[in-house]
């Protein structure tokens, strides 16, 4: 069995590639960093978008700072299971094909993600719908044929259609967000090829 490591092991192994790591990876590490605090904080608040934010650097760190706004931005364009999720996620591509200069394969992208994430809530309104129908049905049915018809009108039956919904949702629902996100990886894959970002 895989031995699992502890936070301190962990820190104790990223000082140490860190006390091997020359200046020049630990200052384009600490750009990276930097980009990313300064994505995170327009995502948060708003305010100036990473482009504006960019532009107002030092064009020496820009390409540091760049990298890291992008890989924020990215993992910001996500399945969105509610409003503020899909504004999120569509903020994050604004700001990204923003930082992209406006780049017509970079929007054309980022529109495709948000396509993916809408798709994702459709089918997963229809998928919820669908296996609470079919539960209810099914336990209708069987407690039908258990009673021969008599008595089920006046029972309460959602506290046990709601736990099985919930069983079986979880199972449902992850084979979808495994295919949906699997879609949206490629499409930051691409994004990262084009926008020149280190993996």
């Amino acid at each position: 069995m895989a031995e699992i490591k502890s936070t301190m092991e962990l820190v104790m192994e990223r000082a140490a590639r860190m006390g091997k790591a020359s200046e020049e990876e630990i200052e384009r590490e600490e750009l990276r960093r930097e980009g990313m605090r300064l994505a995170a904080g327009f995502l948060d608040k708003g305010g100036d978008d990473p482009a504006r934010l960019l532009a107002g650097q030092d064009p020496a760190r820009q390409e540091g700072i760049r990298q890291g706004m992008a890989d924020v931005l990215l993992r910001n364009i996500f399945l969105p299971r509610d409003d503020q999720g899909e504004q999120r996620s569509r903020q994050a591509a604004q700001a990204l094909i923003e930082l992209a200069g406006g780049a017509g394969d970079i929007a054309s992208i980022c529109q495709e993600m948000l396509h993916i994430g809408a798709q994702y809530g459709q089918h997963r309104r229809q998928l919820r719908d669908q296996l609470e129908a079919q539960v209810r049905m099914q336990l209708e049915q069987g407690l039908a044929q258990q009673t021969g018809g008599r008595g089920i009108e006046g029972l309460d039956l959602e506290p046990t259609v709601q736990a099985r919904i919930r069983e079986e949702w979880a199972r449902v629902e992850a084979e979808l967000d495994s295919q949906y996100n699997q879609a949206l990886d490629q499409h930051r894959d691409l994004l990262r090829q084009r926008l020149g970002l280190d993996r």
